[in-house]
C-alpha cells in the first residue's frame, strides 16, 4: 500500500526561493526544501494494481505547458487556528486549473469514492504547531509581503508516494512522472 497524490514540483531555484525563506519561529515546521511542491489531488492509501490504474488514467491527462507564478504568503485554514504557512501562485494560470480537472477525471474514472475538495493552489511552506506565536508570524508575514519566486514552466506532473514516520518530515518519492501534452 502506498498514500498517493499528484503533484507540481518545481525547479530547483524555486525550492530553493521558498526554502530561503525559513526562519527560527516558535512552534513553525519548514518544510524541507526537497518536499515542497503544489498538491493536485491528494489520493490517499492506495494498493500496487489501482496504482497502475492510476497511472495509466494520468497518463491521458494532456494540457500545454504553462508558466505558474510563485508569490504571495498567507495562512490556512483563513477561519479559526492556521496549520499552514503558504506560497501562492497569485491567480495562477487558466491551464492549471485545466489541468487540476483533468487530473479529477482521470482519477475519478478508477475510483469514483475520492474526496474531491475545493482547490486553494499553494506551495506549504510550514506547519504551524499549537504553541505557535501569533505576533512573531504576523511580523514574518509583514516582512516578507510583496515575496515572489521565479515563475517556472509546468511541462509534466508527478505520481508521488509518501511515507509517514512519528516526528519525522514526510519521505516523498516520485512513483511516476508524466509530460502534459504529447510530444
Amino acid at each position: 500500500m502506498s498514500r498517493l497524490f499528484v503533484a507540481i514540483i518545481p525547479p530547483v531555484p524555486v525550492r530553493s526561493e521558498l526554502a530561503a525563506l525559513a526562519t527560527p519561529l516558535a512552534d513553525v515546521r519548514w518544510t524541507p526544501e526537497d518536499n515542497l511542491h503544489l498538491t493536485l489531488r491528494f489520493i490517499g492509501e492506495t494498493d500496487d494494481a489501482k496504482q497502475d490504474r492510476f497511472i495509466d488514467a494520468l497518463t491521458r491527462v494532456h494540457v500545454e505547458p504553462f508558466i505558474l507564478p510563485v508569490g504571495d504568503l498567507g495562512l490556512l485554514p483563513t477561519r479559526g487556528p492556521a496549520k499552514v504557512l503558504w506560497a501562492g501562485v497569485g491567480h495562477g494560470h487558466t491551464r492549471l486549473y485545466q489541468l487540476r480537472k483533468q487530473v479529477d477525471e482521470a482519477l475519478l474514472t478508477v475510483d469514483s469514492g475520492l474526496a474531491m475538495p475545493g482547490f486553494h493552489p499553494h506551495f506549504t511552506i510550514a506547519r504551524l504547531g499549537e504553541n505557535h506565536e501569533t505576533k512573531q508570524l504576523a511580523h514574518f508575514l509583514e516582512r516578507n509581503a510583496g515575496f515572489e519566486a521565479p515563475p517556472f514552466r509546468v511541462t509534466e506532473i508527478q505520481l508521488m508516494a509518501s511515507e509517514l514516520a512519528p516526528g519525522q518530515p514526510p519521505a516523498y518519492r516520485v512513483v511516476r512522472t508524466l509530460p502534459l501534452a504529447s510530444p
